[in-house]
């Protein structure tokens, strides 16, 4: 059991690194204006985003309610919630890059250029910041910050 909660949190972990890593090249390439080609590698970044969320889920729900330390240490603490609460807003705040790379990857020319709005680099730069304070949170709740005393 311990080699088990072990794995699921180093699969936490990796997901976390992959959210981070996939964030921040799309923050990084995105451009006013792009040929579908470069679109359709933003997509395909965007989709390891979006498979690393899942992943990062599932682990964090495994080790909620079925490894380590017991369901009451996360549920009742409301640094908890708050770190719940970053990363749903994150995942909003994804919902509209991830729309338009996958409508605009598609087309009759790779080399067609598309204008990128400059919205899209403003919610990822949003995400980004939010997610500077997920760990911070991790952190404190590791600590017992926020939980019942």
């Amino acid at each position: 059991m311990l080699y088990t909660e072990i794995l699921v949190r180093y699969f936490h972990f990796l997901n976390v690194f992959a959210i981070v890593a996939s964030l921040s090249a799309e923050y990084f390439l995105l451009r006013p204006h792009m040929r579908r080609s470069e679109i359709t590698l933003l997509s395909r970044i965007d989709a390891v985003y979006g498979v690393s969320a899942i992943g990062l889920l599932g682990a964090g729900f495994t080790l909620w309610f079925a490894l380590g330390k017991p369901p009451e240490f996360y549920t009742f603490n409301w640094i908890f919630w708050a770190k719940i609460g970053l990363f749903s807003v994150m995942g909003g705040l994804s919902i509209y890059p991830t729309l338009f790379f996958n409508k605009n990857r598609k087309g009759n020319s790779p080399d067609e250029v598309v204008e990128i709005p400059p919205l899209i680099k403003k919610l990822i730069l949003i995400e980004l910041l939010l997610l500077a304070f997920i760990p911070l949170c991790a952190s404190l709740m590791a600590r017992g910050v926020g939980g019942i005393s």
